[in-house]
Parts: structure tokens; C-alpha cells; sequence
């Protein structure tokens, strides 16, 4: 089963800025174990763009799309077994990168 994993930040309590090197030795043991699919860290909602074209002509604005005082900070894709390794793994995610982690499984359509 595949799973989103969302990095959740704060902007009132942000993660610590020093953790790469705990992060990229999780990452090497999730891409030796063989539940790496992909990952990225995101750019500060400062830098986000919204574009909503539901009334057929697209409306462009800056910002998040939701004002909020957490946001996602970065996100990794999982392939793994069951719900239980994807909560042992979260757990391992949010100590290694110092911040809160969010799992969605892919709905599979």
C-alpha cells in the first residue's frame, strides 16, 4: 500500500533547521529497506501560487491556499506492507526531521 507522508511544520514553532544529516540517513534506510518512493522538501508558503479555474476562466493569487499556522514543509511517498510499518516509520520520520508527520493512504482508484 502506498501512503502520503506529510512534514508538517509551524510557523510559530518551527522545526529545527539542523536535522539533514538524521533525515538523509532515514531516507538511505527507507531506500535500502525498500519503502522509498519518492520524497521533497517545499518552499515556504511565501512562495506559493493558488490557481482556481472551477468558473472556467483561472483566477491566480498568491499565497497558500488556506491561512493556517502549520503547513506542509516537505512529504515523502511510502510503498510499504500495512498500516503498522507506516505508523513505525512516521514515528522514526518525525524524530529524524523534528517535526510533525501526517500519513494518508492513496485511495487506490
Amino acid at each position: 500500500m502506498q501512503y502520503l507522508v506529510s512534514v508538517i511544520d509551524d510557523k510559530e514553532n518551527p522545526g529545527r533547521t539542523d536535522r539533514m544529516p538524521e533525515v538523509t540517513a532515514f531516507n538511505k534506510r527507507l531506500q535500502a529497506d525498500g519503502y522509498w518512493v519518492f520524497a521533497g522538501g517545499l518552499c515556504g508558503t511565501e512562495t506559493a501560487t493558488v490557481v482556481d479555474n472551477r468558473g472556467g476562466q483561472p483566477i491566480v493569487s498568491d499565497g497558500p491556499f488556506v491561512e493556517t499556522k502549520e503547513y506542509l514543509g516537505g512529504f515523502w511517498v511510502w510503498e510499504v506492507p500495512d498500516l503498522d510499518v507506516a505508523l513505525r516509520l512516521a514515528a522514526e520520520a518525525s524524530a529524524a526531521c523534528a517535526r510533525k508527520i501526517e500519513i494518508r493512504p492513496f485511495d487506490g482508484l
